[in-house]
């Protein structure tokens, strides 16, 4: 039997990319990445699911209501959208997270919902999905949050390290984060690792 599987983007969005307000380092060069690894998993009838932020202005999680973070992915801008060269599949399921005005949260992708209000958690088990690859930004916040929940979430869960990128406000945050999610049972790996021809 095939083990089903599902490809995670998250956050690649304008605002976590050079030029945006609140870049990751080099967070664009994850891009190509990414494209191959979701040419890959559509090829392979995969599902692929892509997280975003997606704040109203004047969100609690921004400094100016005593939040961590300078305003950032505010919903209908241009920061909040997808990077342009980013080649998401026409059936890529979008998950929208931190859209609450009151909370400082939306880290990870599995507090989001799908356009219909289901959870990622939920969406992933109807689709039956056993093992989740990601990747995206950034990976000291919310690639780490995403990974942790996924394993609490009993899925079988791989860190793709090639494609992911952080932000690093302390020096060696991003590394740290990635030893964590080792220690948590998070399987690190890179797309070109991934065996598509694999079966349980």
């Amino acid at each position: 039997m095939t083990v089903q599987r599902a490809l995670l983007i998250v956050d690649v969005q304008h605002d976590f990319c050079p030029g945006g307000a609140l870049p990751a380092q080099d967070g664009d060069e994850v891009v190509p990445v990414l494209n191959r690894c979701i040419e890959q998993f559509t090829n392979s009838g995969y599902p692929v699911f892509a997280s975003r932020d997606w704040h109203p202005e004047g969100s609690a999680h921004f400094q100016e209501r005593g939040g961590p973070w300078p305003p950032h992915c505010i919903q209908g801008t241009a920061g909040a959208e997808f990077h342009r060269d980013l080649n998401l599949p026409d059936d890529v399921v979008v998950i929208t997270k931190g859209d609450d005005p009151e909370e400082d949260e939306g880290y990870s992708a599995f507090e989001g919902k799908t356009e219909n209000g289901v959870l990622l958690g939920d969406a992933l088990a109807k689709d039956g999905i056993e093992e989740l690859f990601i990747g995206g930004l950034a990976t000291d916040y919310c690639v780490r949050a995403s990974a942790l929940d996924a394993v609490k979430a009993g899925f079988r869960t791989h860190l793709l390290v090639d494609a992911i990128r952080g932000v690093d406000v302390n020096p060696g945050d991003s590394g740290l984060a990635i030893e964590e999610m080792k220690r948590d049972g998070v399987h690190i790996t890179t797309t070109e690792q991934i065996n598509f021809e694999r079966t349980a």
